[in-house]
C-alpha cells in the first residue's frame, strides 16, 4: 500500500471514530464519514467494501491507537486465577473511559445496525474469551465457589464489569475509574473466589 494510501485509510478510520463518538449514540453514514474524511464516498469504498467492514477496521483502529495488545501484556503475564481475575478487571475497567464514547454509539444502535451488531459483538467476543478464561483458571485451581457454574461465573463476571455498570457507577453516580476497578476488584473475588 502506498503511503497516500495510508493517509487516506487512516484519515476514513479517524473520521469514523470521531464522528461516531461526537454523534453520541448515533452511528454515522458513510456519506457523512466520506465527508469528515475530506474523501469521495468513491475513495471510501475503494479503502472498505462496506460499512460493517469500515466499523470494524474502526474498532480494531481504536484498540491500536489506544494500545490494547501493550496493556494485554499484563493479563497474557498472570498465572493464577486470581491475577487473571485482577489482570481482567484492571484492564477493561480502565479501558472503557477510554473507549466510551465508540462504545455508547456500538451499544445503542446495534438493535437497528448490523455493522455496529457485528463489531459490538467481536469486542465482547473477546471480552468474553477473557472472562471465560479466568473462570476457568479458577475452577482449575479448585477455588471457584461451589455454587457457580463455569458458565454462569463467565457470565456473571461480563455483566458485573459491561460498559454499562461502569457508566452507572462512573458517570451517574460520580465513582472515579479507580474506584470502580478496585471495588469490582473485591466484589468478584468475593463472589467468585471460595
Amino acid at each position: 500500500m502506498s503511503s497516500k494510501n495510508k493517509d487516506t485509510r487512516t484519515r476514513i478510520l479517524e473520521a469514523a471514530w470521531h464522528l461516531m463518538e461526537d454523534q453520541q449514540g448515533r452511528s454515522a453514514s458513510m456519506s457523512e464519514i466520506a465527508k469528515e474524511a475530506g474523501v469521495s464516498r468513491q475513495a471510501l469504498y475503494l479503502h472498505f467494501d462496506s460499512r460493517i467492514e469500515l466499523i470494524a477496521a474502526t474498532v480494531h483502529y481504536v484498540d491500536e491507537v489506544k494500545g490494547l495488545d501493550e496493556r494485554l501484556k499484563a493479563f497474557e503475564a498472570a498465572t493464577t486465577g486470581i491475577e487473571l481475575l485482577e489482570a481482567c478487571i484492571e484492564i477493561w475497567g480502565n479501558y472503557i473511559p477510554e473507549i466510551y464514547g465508540l462504545a455508547k454509539v456500538l451499544i445503542n444502535t446495534r438493535d437497528s445496525d448490523e455493522a455496529a451488531a457485528m463489531a459490538w459483538d467481536d469486542c465482547m467476543g473477546s471480552l468474553r474469551s477473557a472472562c471465560q478464561q479466568t473462570i476457568e483458571k479458577l475452577s482449575q485451581e479448585n477455588i471457584l465457589a461451589p455454587e457457580w457454574t463455569e458458565k454462569e461465573a463467565t457470565e456473571m463476571f461480563m455483566a458485573m464489569i459491561s460498559v454499562q455498570n461502569w457508566e452507572q457507577l462512573t458517570v451517574e453516580r460520580g465513582w472515579s475509574t479507580k474506584q470502580f476497578v478496585d471495588q469490582t476488584k473485591v466484589l468478584l473475588k468475593r463472589t467468585f473466589v471460595k
